[in-house]
C-alpha cells in the first residue's frame, strides 16, 4: 500500500492492529471496514495483516458476485490450505493430540455438504444433514485451530459472499466470546448489507469507515508514482477527478505515468481526458456491475444534461420513488454527484465518461424519450430541442412547434448556428407545404447571419414557389438588406427585381413590401420598379421601410455624381432613426456622405451601425458596417483604424461564408498597409505576402461592381508598389470601365482616376496624365462660367484642347459603336430614351461631328 495512503489511514490501521493484538492476548474481536468501493478497504486489510505477529494463523478469502451460487464457497477458501495439510508438513503447527491438518482433513469434508461419502476418511462420516449440524461442525473445526495459537480470519467484500457462508460467519461471530479469534471483514455500508448491521451490534465488534484521501495525500501519491515534485495544479486536478478515492488515484497516476505526463509542467487538457477514461474504467464499471439501477439513473442524468436532476432522471428511466431512492443512495456513496439540491455531476468529465460508455442505440432511445418527457413537463424549448436533435425519429407532429420556438429564442440571443440546426430538423419533421415554406423563410433569415449563399438560395427557392406577387414579396421581405445585396449580388438580384416589378404592376402595391424590394434592387444596380417606389415613398413618408429606401437612393445619387441630391436624401434617412438603433439601413447614407466629402458625418453613422450590429450579434451586418467604416477611416487618413476594421471584417465575412465581402475586406487591408508605408527591409516581403493574399481572391463575374472595383484598385496599387506601372494602369482603367458600365460616375467612390494619372506619370505619358486628372467630376458645378474664366477655345473647334467625355458619355458611346439603337442603349443602361438622346447630342457637339457615321472615326482620333 502506498506510503501516502498509509499515513492517511493510520487511525484505521491502529484499530485493526489492536484487534489482531487482542486475538493474540486471547480476546475475540470483530472489525468491519465498510464504505463504497475503491475507498481502500482491501488495502487496509492487507496493511493490517502485514503488521500481524508471526505466530498467528491467518485464514483469507475474497468474495465475488459470480460465486454467490457456490454453497460455502467462502468457507472453503478460508480452510482450503489446512484441508491439504498433513501431519508431516513442516509448516503445520502442532496441536494437542493431532495436527490441524489431520483434524480438518477429517472434520471439514464431513461437515461440508455435497462431498462424496466414499471419498471421506474412515470414521469421518457426517452424523447429520441439517444446516444447524453443518454450522456446528464448522464452528468446532474453526475452534480447534485456536488451541495453540491465535487465529485471524480476513474476508474481502463479505456482502458478496454466498448465503451459506454468510450464515456461518454470523454463527461464528456470535460464539467468539473468549476465543483468540479476530474476524476482519470489508463490506458495504450497513444499509446495503444487513449482515454488516447485524455484526456491528455485537459487543466485541468495531466498525471502521475510511474516508476519501485528502488533497495532500493524493499529491504525495502522485509524487511517489512520478518520483519527482508535482505541479500543484496537477495534484489539484487529480484530487478533483478521483475525489480522494484510492483506487481511482492508483489507476489515474499509473495512466498519467504511462502517458509520459510531465509532473512539473503538465498538459492539463490531456490530464482531464485521461481522467475521464479512468473514471469510466473504474468507478463506472463497478457501478454497472454492483448497482445496475444506480447506473441507469446516472445514465438518465447524463442524457438529460446540465440542468437536470435525479427526480427527472428517475422518470426518464422508469424508476419509481422507492427504486430511485435506493439508486440515489448508491450514487451518493460513489461520490460522483453533488449531494444537492440540485443533484448534479461533480465534474463534467463524469458525464462525458457515462455517455461514452453507453450504447449509442440506447442513447438515441433515451434522447427521444427525454424530448417527449420534457415537452410534457413544459421544459424550456431549447432543452427539448437538443434532445430532438439527438433522437432518431422524424415526422413527430409535436416536435415542429418546439423546434421553431427554440430557434426563435436562439436567434434572439444571437446563437445563429443553433437556430439553423433546429430549423433544419424542423424541416425534416414538416410535411405540410405551407409549413415548409414558412420554415424555409425562417431558416433563410437565420442563414443571413451564418451562410449568406444559403440565405440567397432560400430566397430564390421561395420566390420560385410563390406565384402570387404579394405572397412572393411577403416571403422575400425578411431577406431584403445590404448584406445580401452586396455579398451575393448575382444570386440575389434577379428574384428581388422580378418580385418588385410584379408587385409594382398590381393595382395598389403595399408600401411596406414594395419599398424594401425596390431598395434591394437599387442596391444590386437595378432600377426596377423605381418610379412606383418613389411614388410610394411620397405617399407614405412615415413607413418604416422608407429608411432603407432613402439610404439606397442616397448612395445611388452619390455614386451617379449628384452630391446635392445625395446629401439631401442621406439627411432624410438618418433623421428617421435613433443613433442608438442605427442599423445597416443608414449605411447607404453614410457612404453618400463619404462620397460627397462629408467624412465626419459618414464616420459617425458608420460607427453607430457597427455598435448596433455588435449589440445584436449580427455578423453579416457587422462585417458590412466595418467595411464602410474602414473605407471612411482610410479617406480620413486613420490607417491603423482602417486596417483593424478590414481584418475584423474579413474574419466575420469568412464566418458567414460571404466570399465577396471577405475578398473586398482583404483588398482594403492591403490598400491600408501599402499607404501606411513600411520599413525598407520589410517592404518587399510584405508586398509579396499581400500579392499572394490578393491572388487568392477570385470574385465571380456577377459580384457587386463596388467590390470588384475595390479589388482591382488594390491589385493596381500593389502592381505600382512593385514597379509594374503598365499592369497597374491596366487595372486602374479596368476599374473605371467596370464602374462606368454600372452607372458609378463619381470618382470619389473609388479614386481610380487619380491612380491612373500617377501610373501615366510613371510611364512618362504626361499629357495623358493631365487629361485623365483634369476630367471634371461628374455631378459637379456645370453652370456656365464667364468668358474671362474660360481657358481655351470652345469644344469642337479646330483650336480646342483635348476632348474629354464624361463616364456616362463614354458608356453611351461604347454601346452606340456596337450598333445599338438609342432605345436599346436606354434599356441596357436603365435610362430613358430622352436621356440617351441628350447624351448623344452633347457628344456630337464636343467632337464637332454631325451624327453616328462620324462617331467611330472621331473617337479613334481622341
Amino acid at each position: 500500500m502506498p506510503t501516502g495512503v498509509l499515513l492517511h489511514r493510520e487511525t484505521e490501521l491502529a484499530e485493526l492492529a489492536r484487534a489482531v493484538a487482542g486475538a493474540g492476548a486471547g480476546r475475540s474481536a470483530v472489525v468491519l471496514v465498510r464504505g463504497p468501493r475503491g475507498i481502500g478497504k482491501s488495502a487496509l486489510l492487507r496493511a493490517a495483516l502485514a503488521r500481524m505477529p508471526g505466530e498467528a494463523v491467518v485464514l483469507r478469502a475474497r468474495c465475488h458476485d459470480n460465486e454467490r451460487d457456490f454453497p460455502y464457497g467462502v468457507v472453503r477458501q478460508l480452510f482450503d490450505p489446512f484441508m491439504r495439510m498433513t501431519s508431516t508438513s513442516p509448516a503445520a503447527p502442532q496441536f494437542l493430540g493431532e495436527s490441524p491438518g489431520e483434524f480438518l482433513a477429517g472434520a471439514l469434508p464431513a461437515a461440508l455438504p455435497g462431498v462424496d461419502p466414499g471419498a471421506l476418511p474412515a470414521g469421518s462420516e457426517s452424523t447429520g444433514n441439517g444446516r444447524e449440524r453443518v454450522l456446528n461442525n464448522l464452528f468446532h473445526a474453526a475452534r480447534s485451530l485456536t488451541s495453540r495459537t491465535p487465529v485471524v480470519m480476513a474476508v474481502d467484500d463479505l456482502h458478496l459472499a454466498d448465503e451459506e457462508s454468510r450464515q456461518w460467519f454470523s454463527y461464528l461471530a456470535r460464539r467468539l466470546d473468549g476465543l483468540p479469534v479476530a474476524l476482519l471483514a470489508s463490506t458495504a455500508d450497513e444499509a446495503a448489507d444487513p449482515l454488516a448491521a447485524e455484526l456491528a451490534a455485537l459487543r466485541h465488534a468495531r466498525t471502521l469507515t475510511p474516508g476519501p484521501l485528502c488533497d495532500s495525500c493524493v499529491a504525495e501519491r502522485v509524487a511517489e508514482e512520478f518520483d519527482a515534485p508535482v505541479d500543484p495544479e496537477l495534484a489539484a486536478v487529480c484530487h478533483n477527478l478521483s475525489r480522494g478515492n484510492p483506487l481511482v488515484v492508483e489507476e489515474l497516476t499509473a495512466r498519467l505515468a504511462a502517458a509520459r505526463i510531465s509532473p512539473g509542467s503538465p498538459d492539463l487538457d490531456k490530464v482531464l481526458r485521461i481522467g475521464a477514461g479512468t473514471l469510466a474504467d473504474t468507478t463506472l464499471s463497478w457501478l454497472r456491475q454492483s448497482h445496475p439501477r444506480a447506473a441507469e439513473l446516472l445514465t438518465g442524468l447524463a442524457v438529460l444534461g446540465a440542468d437536470a436532476d435525479l427526480a427527472t432522471a428517475a422518470l426518464l428511466t422508469g424508476q419509481g420513488e422507492l427504486l430511485a431512492d435506493e439508486a440515489r443512495e448508491a450514487l451518493h456513496r460513489t461520490d460522483l454527484i453533488e449531494p444537492g439540491p440540485p443533484e448534479t455531476f461533480r465534474h463534467e468529465l463524469v458525464r462525458t465518461a457515462v455517455l461514452a460508455r453507453t450504447d449509442p442505440r440506447v442513447l438515441v432511445a433515451l434522447h427521444e424519450r427525454a424530448a417527449a418527457l420534457l415537452a410534457r413537463l413544459g421544459a424550456p424549448a431549447a432543452r427539448t430541442a437538443e434532445h430532438l436533435m439527438s433522437s432518431g425519429t422524424t415526422g413527430l407532429d409535436w416536435a415542429v412547434p418546439v423546434l421553431r420556438t427554440a430557434a426563435r429564442e436562439a436567434a434572439a440571443d444571437g446563437h445563429w448556428d443553433d437556430a439553423a440546426r433546429y430549423l433544419q430538423r424542423a424541416l425534416a419533421d414538416a410535411a405540410d407545404p405551407e409549413l415548409v415554406r414558412s420554415l424555409t423563410g425562417q431558416l433563410g433569415t437565420v442563414e443571413l447571419h451564418r451562410d449568406v449563399a444559403a440565405a440567397a438560395r432560400c430566397a430564390a427557392g421561395l420566390a420560385a414557389n410563390a406565384p402570387d406577387p404579394a405572397e412572393r414579396a411577403r416571403l422575400l421581405r425578411p431577406f431584403a438588406g445590404p448584406v445580401l445585396a452586396l455579398s451575393a449580388a448575382g444570386a440575389a438580384a434577379v428574384p428581388f427585381a422580378e418580385a418588385a416589378a410584379a408587385l409594382a404592376a398590381t393595382a395598389a402595391p403595399p408600401a411596406e413590401l414594395l419599398l424594401p424590394l425596390a431598395a434591394q434592387a437599387v442596391l444590386t444596380g437595378r432600377r426596377t420598379a423605381l418610379r412606383p417606389a418613389l411614388a410610394a415613398l411620397r405617399a407614405h413618408p412615415a413607413e418604416p421601410a422608407a429608411t432603407g429606401m432613402l439610404g439606397a437612393l442616397a448612395a445611388l445619387a452619390a455614386a451617379g455624381g449628384q452630391p446635392r441630391t445625395a446629401v439631401r436624401l442621406a439627411a432624410r434617412c438618418v433623421r428617421r432613426v435613433s443613433p442608438a438603433e442605427a442599423g445597416t439601413d443608414v449605411l447607404g447614407a453614410a457612404m453618400a456622405y463619404a462620397w460627397t466629402g462629408r467624412l465626419d458625418e459618414a464616420a459617425a453613422w458608420a460607427g453607430r451601425a457597427v455598435r448596433s450590429a455588435q449589440r445584436w450579434n449580427h455578423r453579416g451586418e457587422l462585417a458590412l458596417a466595418l467595411l464602410a467604416r474602414c473605407d471612411i477611416a482610410h479617406r480620413q487618413g486613420r490607417l491603423d483604424a482602417a486596417l483593424a476594421d478590414a481584418e475584423q471584417a474579413a474574419e466575420l465575412a469568412r464566418q458567414i461564408r460571404a466570399e465577396d465581402l471577405a475578398g473586398a475586406a482583404r483588398a482594403l487591408a492591403v490598400r491600408a498597409r501599402l499607404r501606411r508605408g513600411l520599413p525598407v527591409d520589410a517592404a518587399r516581403a510584405d508586398a509579396a505576402r499581400a500579392e499572394a493574399e490578393l491572388a487568392a481572391v477570385e470574385l465571380p463575374a456577377e459580384a457587386h461592381p463596388l467590390l470588384r472595383a475595390v479589388l482591382l484598385e488594390a491589385r493596381g496599387l500593389l502592381a505600382a508598389h512593385r514597379g509594374d506601372h503598365q499592369q497597374a494602369l491596366r487595372l486602374f482603367l479596368e476599374c473605371g470601365h467596370q464602374l462606368a458600365a454600372r452607372g458609378v460616375a463619381n470618382p470619389a467612390c473609388v479614386p481610380w482616376r487619380t491612380h491612373a494619372a500617377q501610373a501615366y506619370q510613371a510611364l512618362g505619358e504626361h499629357a495623358a496624365a493631365r487629361t485623365i486628372a483634369a476630367d471634371p467630376l461628374p455631378g459637379g458645378d456645370a453652370r456656365p462660367r464667364p468668358a474671362e474664366e474660360r481657358s481655351g477655345p470652345a469644344i469642337g473647334t479646330r483650336d480646342a484642347g483635348p476632348v474629354r467625355l464624361t463616364p456616362s458619355e463614354r458608356r453611351v458611346t461604347e454601346l452606340v459603336l456596337q450598333g445599338l439603337s438609342n432605345l436599346e442603349v436606354a434599356e441596357r443602361l436603365c435610362l430613358s430614351k430622352r436621356t440617351v438622346d441628350t447624351h448623344l447630342g452633347r457628344i456630337y457637339r464636343k467632337l464637332a461631328i454631325k451624327g453616328r457615321p462620324e462617331l467611330g472615326a472621331a473617337v479613334k482620333a481622341l
